[in-house]
C-alpha cells in the first residue's frame, strides 16, 4: 500500500468530517491502528479543523439561520414541522475519532518509555563501568604503592638524585636504579607539565666517551597524579638525564632543554 498516496487521497479529511460510510469507517479505522504515518495524519486534520472551528465560531451567524428558514419556507409567522431524518452515521465515526486520540496517547506514551527505559539502561551501564574502572585502578594502585615501598626498602637499590640544569635549575627528579630486575623506577614530581606538542625523554648515559641511549618517552606524565615512572633499563649506565622532545621523541637528547642530570655513583 502506498501511504503517502492514500493520505493524499482526501479519505481521511472525509472520516474525520464524518462523511463516509460504515463500511469505510471501519476500514480507515483499521489502517489507524497499522499505520502510524495516517494516524498522525487524521490528528492533524482533527487539529486543522479544530482550530478553524474555534476561529469562526464567534462570528454573527444570524444571516445563515436566515438563508435557511428561507429554504425551509419558513416566514415570521408560520410554523413548520420538519420531519428528522435519521442521521447517516452512527456511532462507529465517532468511535473512530476516539480510538485515534487514544492510539496516539498510547504510542507517545509508549515511545516515551522506551526512550526512559534506554535511558536507565545506559546510567546503570556507565556506573557500572566507572565502579569497574575505580576497583582496577585501586588494585593497580595498591599493587605499586607495594613495590614501590619494597624498592624503598631495599639496600641494593640505587638511588640517583637528578638535579636541575642551565635555565631548568629549579628542577628536579631521582632514580631508583634497580639492576637485578634490569629496571628504573624516575620520580618525576620536580618536572612541571610539557608544553603541548611535547614530551619528557629519559636517556641512559656513557659518559666516556658521552653515549646517550633513550629509555623512551613519558607520555603520560600530564595525567599520572603521582609521577613515578616504571622504566626498563638494561644498559649499564653511568648517568641518567631528562630532556624535553618534540612528541614522539629524538634520536639524540636536544641539550639546550636538558631539564636534569645525575651521576650513578661509583
Amino acid at each position: 500500500m502506498d501511504i503517502n498516496a492514500y493520505i493524499a487521497s482526501g479519505v481521511l479529511e472525509l472520516y474525520v468530517a464524518g462523511a463516509l460510510s460504515e463500511k469505510e469507517n471501519a476500514e480507515v479505522y483499521a489502517l489507524i491502528q497499522k499505520h502510524p504515518e495516517i494516524l498522525q495524519e487524521v490528528l492533524e486534520i482533527e487539529a486543522a479543523v479544530v482550530k478553524l472551528t474555534s476561529s469562526t465560531s464567534q462570528r454573527n451567524n444570524l444571516h445563515i439561520l436566515e438563508n435557511v428558514k428561507k429554504e425551509l419556507g419558513f416566514d415570521g409567522n408560520d410554523t413548520k414541522v420538519v420531519s428528522l431524518v435519521k442521521p447517516k452515521y452512527n456511532w462507529i465515526t465517532y468511535t473512530g475519532w476516539a480510538a485515534s486520540i487514544v492510539l496516539a496517547f498510547g504510542l507517545l506514551w509508549t515511545v516515551n518509555q522506551n526512550k526512559q527505559l534506554q535511558t536507565d539502561i545506559q546510567v546503570a551501564e556507565t556506573q557500572q563501568s566507572l565502579l569497574e574502572t575505580q576497583i582496577e585502578n585501586s588494585k593497580n594502585s595498591l599493587a605499586e604503592a607495594n613495590t614501590l615501598i619494597t624498592v624503598l626498602r631495599d639496600d641494593n637499590i640505587a638511588r640517583i638524585p637528578l638535579a636541575g640544569q642551565g635555565n631548568f635549575a629549579n628542577t628536579y627528579a631521582k632514580v631508583y636504579w634497580d639492576k637485578n630486575e634490569k629496571r628504573i623506577f624516575l620520580d618525576a614530581q620536580g618536572l612541571p607539565d610539557p608544553p603541548e606538542g611535547k614530551v619528557y625523554q629519559v636517556w641512559s648515559l656513557k659518559l666516556s666517551p658521552l653515549t646517550p641511549t633513550s629509555l623512551g618517552t613519558i607520555d603520560n606524565f600530564i595525567s599520572d597524579n603521582n609521577k613515578i615512572f616504571e622504566i626498563e633499563n638494561s644498559n649499564e649506565s653511568e648517568a641518567f638525564g631528562i630532556t624535553l622532545e618534540p612528541a614522539g621523541g629524538s634520536e639524540t637528547p636536544t641539550m639546550e632543554f636538558l631539564y636534569t642530570l645525575g651521576v650513578v655513583a661509583s
